[in-house]
């Protein structure tokens, strides 16, 4: 009697169906053909006008009256240089003008003398012209001397640095105690009131870009905050190592949260032409096919379905179909790798079952 229990036992538990996968909750996306594009690139925000500043001769920096950050008004003094150099040459250069002058006096009185000798006919014609001659290089020297006098001048006001614009300081290239060549940036002064955005775009992109493009510029940390820009500059070659072209976008009437260095992001929308694109984690790849999961709406199943995708995804990690696959189609964008033919799914927003 108990082997006869036992077997009855056995057969009703081969009798019984396996359990149903389990209904499983998936991310998906009804699939709709676009019809515009758009980019992102990330930049910041720059000064459309910045000078580098820089003392325009050779000398050791001795004092910086800026900082990075500080705002100046044209005709302030930024640095200056040791200017004991350039004392001594003003020095010398006036001494040069007075030995100049008081030679001529004395070519002048020469002149005077071989003219009245001449006018008796007690000297040659040469000799007075060359009592003229005296006096004309004299003359020279004076010009001469005065010139270098001027110039000597000149470059002692060179020894002080002093702000071309109002603006604000947005970098410093030199500590005091150093020595700084003739014409290296010291101090670079931006003008605040007019910015622009500064972003590298790939070149297949940016080589469709005209003065006047339209883009929306926003900030990274707040993207509810954003201006209407426009393309004023497009950089004519691509760096080598990026493929990118540096593009300036000018920002019409930025508000102060735009400030310079801020991090932005530049958004470009551009027509093309209606196409299907999903995401790379969509694709269930077999062999050398690709395959999607359909959400049947009435069941709520699942079925794999074959399609042809474009060789080459895009940057962000779209792939764009190119065939088997029609808009209004509810496809499966996550955890494609967990799911068996005809399982039953759960889409976010509809009701348990």
């Amino acid at each position: 009697m108990a082997l006869a229990a036992a077997s009855i036992a056995l057969a009703a538990c081969k009798k019984q169906p396996p359990p149903p996968p389990p209904i499983r909750p998936v991310l998906s996306i009804l699939v709709a053909p676009y019809v515009e594009r758009t980019y992102g690139f990330t930049g910041s925000v720059e000064a459309r006008y910045r000078i580098n500043l820089g003392f325009r001769v050779l000398g050791r920096l001795i004092s910086r009256e800026v900082e990075v950050g500080d705002r100046v008004k044209a005709g302030d003094q930024l640095a200056s240089i040791e200017a004991l150099a350039l004392e001594l040459a003003v020095r010398s250069a006036i001494a040069d003008v007075s030995s100049a002058r008081a030679q001529v006096m004395n070519t002048s009185g020469a002149e005077a003398r071989q003219q009245t000798l001449l006018d008796r006919n007690v000297v040659a014609q040469s000799q007075f012209d060359s009592a003229r001659q005296a006096q004309d290089t004299a003359l020279a020297s004076v010009r001469r001397a005065e010139a270098n006098l001027d110039k000597a001048s000149k470059q002692l006001t060179y020894a002080r640095l002093r702000a071309e614009m109002d603006g604000v300081v947005t970098a410093v290239g030199a500590q005091v105690g150093q020595v700084v060549a003739s014409g290296q940036p010291v101090v670079t002064v931006a003008r605040p009131d007019i910015r622009e955005a500064a972003v590298d775009v790939p070149e297949e992109v940016a080589r469709d870009l005209k003065p006047g493009t339209a883009f929306d510029v926003a900030l990274q940390l707040d993207p509810s905050v954003h201006i209407a820009g426009e393309v004023r500059e497009v950089g004519p070659l691509a760096d080598a190592a990026t493929r990118t072209r540096h593009v300036l976008i000018s920002l019409p009437g930025a508000a102060d949260v735009f400030r310079l260095g801020t991090t932005i992001t530049a958004r470009l929308t551009v027509p093309s032409a209606p196409s299907i694109e999903l995401p790379r984690a969509a694709l269930l790849v077999k062999g050398d096919k690709n395959f999607v999961w359909i959400v049947d709406p009435a069941t709520t199943a699942v079925t794999a379905r074959e399609i042809m995708v474009a060789p080459a995804p895009r940057d962000d990690g779209a792939v764009q179909v190119t065939g088997g696959l029609a808009a209004g189609a509810r496809v499966v964008i996550a955890g494609v790798h967990d799911l068996t033919e005809g399982q039953r799914v759960r889409v976010p927003g509809s009701p348990a079952p």
